[in-house]
């Protein structure tokens, strides 16, 4: 197994579950995998795939870490690509019931964290990532922030970066600190960005 310092990457799909209540089957199957597949071919900074896993894209990059502004113009190429997408998935099923509420139902958070030594296991074609830090970054989906668009850094992730570039994030953006706790893990840092005034109009 090889193990080094590694991004982790989770773009996640909010009100996955109430969607796939609210919206007939033939229409859901649809749709999220168009929004999936739109996530995928918005990344321009060498992300790699590690899993899908029903609502979110497990991303990772291995290495050097791209700049904070790359990293978060990446996030909000995410965002407003998946709108983007949202309202042309919405246009061309006019006629089905339900496709109006696609954009009330849905929207992205991302989750982005850091490991110093995360193991990349190959498994078929595909890499499985091991480790504590995978579990953070999955635990970190479930906080208690209330808004349901954001993007979210670890602590981790963001004291890798240098002091000037984490002054010029917090001028140019409105950063919301958070915590959870994890057990055997302890308290877990945060803090977050809400994506609501980067919204394509639509």
């Amino acid at each position: 197994m090889d193990t080094g310092p590694t991004l982790i990457c989770i773009p996640d799909i909010s009100g996955f579950t109430r969607f796939m209540g609210e919206i007939d089957f033939e229409l859901s199957t649809k749709i999220i995998p168009s929004l999936l597949n739109k996530i995928i071919y918005s990344n321009e900074i060498g992300l790699k795939i590690s899993e899908i896993e029903g609502d979110a894209v497990l991303f990772y990059r291995s290495g050097e870490l791209p700049t904070l502004k790359d990293l978060i113009d990446q996030c909000i190429y995410f965002y407003t690509e998946f709108y983007n997408q949202m309202d042309v998935l919405r246009s061309k099923n006019n006629g089905h019931q339900g496709a109006d509420k696609i954009p009330e139902l849905l929207g992205l958070k991302i989750i982005l964290h850091f490991g110093e030594e995360v193991g990349l296991v190959p498994i078929g074609k595909n890499i499985k990532l091991m480790g504590e830090d995978i579990i953070v970054a999955h635990r970190l989906l479930k906080n208690t922030i209330s808004a349901d668009e954001y993007i979210l850094f670890s602590n981790e992730i963001l004291s890798n970066y240098s002091e000037e570039e984490r002054k010029e994030l917090h001028e140019s953006t409105d950063l919301i600190a958070g915590s959870i706790n994890v057990d055997h893990l302890g308290r877990i840092d945060y803090k977050y960005i809400d994506l609501l005034p980067f919204r394509p109009e639509q």
